[in-house]
């Protein structure tokens, strides 16, 4: 992605979406519903490495969105 806040943008939902499903018994409830309740042992496998690199992500989007800003800053004086 060229544009440093549509990584970051991605990156916070993801981690939102991610966090919600792992702390709150969402995902049991929708699978239960489906009639995939089964499935329920192992979402720890899949969310938390999900989570991790959603956190990640979120950190490298900041940084590069930091670079982008000093890098391209344009100066408020003209003189």
């Amino acid at each position: 992605m060229k544009n440093p806040k549509t990584l970051l943008r991605v990156s916070m939902i993801g981690t939102m979406l991610v966090a919600l499903c792992c702390f709150t018994p969402i995902l049991v409830v929708l699978l239960a519903a489906v009639g995939l309740a089964a499935l329920t042992s192992y979402l720890d496998y899949v969310l938390l490495p999900a989570l991790a690199f959603f956190i990640v992500l979120t950190c490298y989007a900041v940084w590069r969105k930091k670079k982008h800003d000093a890098c391209c800053a344009s100066p408020s004086t003209k003189e």
